[in-house]
């Protein structure tokens, strides 16, 4: 049974839903976290409508804090519950994704997946294994989850395109390399990938500035 996301959103500046931006926050945050990126994108696609779901999981003690999934080098769980949870998580986020773009009328070309840290990983999790591929995707600070297991699992390939702080002490700079050779080697043949120097664990204005380029392609109609 999945769980009900519950969604922020900021409507087009147009007042006209020609496309969607699905924000996915990091763990600990929720999704008013990544809304405010809306603003200075929101000119730029007059368009799109931008939705931040909360995860499906509360993060313990933290009270307005949220998870996808637990992650075993901060709160003790196991690599086993680390990994229900993954698979949790993406039930939730398509059928998340399945009823909005039903109520939107959009198609899943007409949608872009956005995440920071766990959302990114998440985006890369679960965009490549449903049937057909969305728009694209930018991944901030995050890592692909069992690279291993890509070439095997993935069912539609999209653009992505990765973006890392090189002073990130929260995840490996490393994990975008990493990242961009295995989704290579499953076949996505638009891999794009964007350094934000002295930068740690956040999205520099150069980052959103590579970010919006890369939408505004992936969503013109």
């Amino acid at each position: 049974m999945t769980r009900v996301l519950e969604a922020g959103r900021k409507a087009p500046v147009s007042g006209e839903v020609r496309s969607v931006v699905v924000f996915l926050h990091g763990y600990g945050a929720n999704g008013s976290d990544l809304l405010g990126l809306a603003d200075p994108l929101a000119e730029h696609l007059p368009d799109t409508l931008f939705v931040a779901p909360d995860a499906p999981e509360e993060v313990p003690g933290a009270p307005f804090g949220f998870q996808w999934f637990p992650i075993p080098w901060i709160d003790g769980s196991s690599e086993e519950e680390a990994a229900r949870g993954i698979e949790a998580a993406a039930a939730d986020l398509n059928a998340f994704l399945d009823a909005l773009m039903v109520d939107e009328d959009v198609l899943p070309e007409q949608v872009a997946l956005v995440g920071f840290s766990q959302g990114s990983m998440m985006s890369l999790h679960v965009a490549p294994r449903r049937p057909d591929p969305v728009a694209g995707i930018v991944a901030f600070s995050g890592r692909l989850m069992g690279p291993e297991n890509l070439t095997d699992e993935v069912v539609s390939r999209m653009p992505v395109l990765l973006i890392h702080g090189d002073a990130d002490d929260v995840v490996p700079p490393q994990s975008l390399p990493e990242a961009a050779e295995a989704l290579q080697e499953a076949g996505f043949k638009e891999v794009f990938a964007h350094v934000m120097k002295g930068t740690g664990h956040g999205i520099a204005p150069d980052g959103l500035s590579v970010a919006l380029a890369f939408l505004r392609d992936k969503l013109s109609f």
